[in-house]
């Protein structure tokens, strides 16, 4: 079991969907508001509402998340994830981002793109992630507070058709790596159970 004084500085939590790894950072969050009435804790909510379905999956994790963490306040900051756990970080305050994924995918795979009849012949070049990605790596390693990062581990199915998405899989895969190694613990989830891949359950 986990209590507050055994929280880490920072955790990635990995895992496939409905793997749990959400559950657990709100499991994390709820142990840090019981430790302490001056403890607070935010989630940092990298999610954008592209389309119908999004929006009401959104309404719904919401309106959950509620019921299950009632102290748990929402942030929603798709892009300017440095930026945010700067701001919002303090010893008393424990951040929760879900989700690295979506945050990637915000600036890898911008939904706002504009669609072009002859996108092959007239590709523009790549979105290039490195200098947030970057950011962010320092502002997990100089967080004052504790820290929660959520994120999906992809790379274990097919290999994906379509360039962009092979390279998407391939900067997640490089991204996790190196949240995993400015994150004190690191832990994978499988069907609801967490499995310790750095430091100490």
């Amino acid at each position: 079991m986990v209590d507050a004084l055994s929280i880490a500085r920072s955790e990635l939590i990995l895992g496939g969907q409905k793997s749990g790894k959400s559950r657990r950072a709100e499991w994390l969050a709820k142990t840090w508001l019981a430790a302490s009435p001056q403890h607070k804790a935010t989630l940092i909510a990298t999610g954008q509402a592209w389309d119908e379905e999004m929006h009401q999956r959104i309404a719904r994790h919401q309106r959950e998340r509620a019921e299950r963490v009632p102290g748990l306040q929402t942030l929603e900051e798709p892009r300017l994830l440095a930026e945010a756990i700067a701001e919002h970080s303090h010893p008393d305050n424990l951040l929760v981002v879900d989700c690295l994924t979506l945050w990637l995918t915000n600036w890898l795979m911008p939904f706002e793109l504009p669609v072009d009849e002859n996108f092959e012949s007239n590709r523009p070049p790549a979105p290039d992630a490195s200098a947030p990605i970057a950011m962010l790596l320092g502002a997990i390693r100089s967080a004052p507070g504790p820290l929660v990062l959520v994120g999906n581990e992809i790379g274990l199915g097919v290999i994906p058709l379509g360039r962009e998405v092979r390279a998407f899989v391939d900067a997640l895969g490089r991204l996790n790596q190196d949240v995993a190694q400015a994150c004190a613990r690191v832990t994978l989830m499988a069907a609801g159970l967490p499995l310790t891949l750095k430091g100490t359950a």
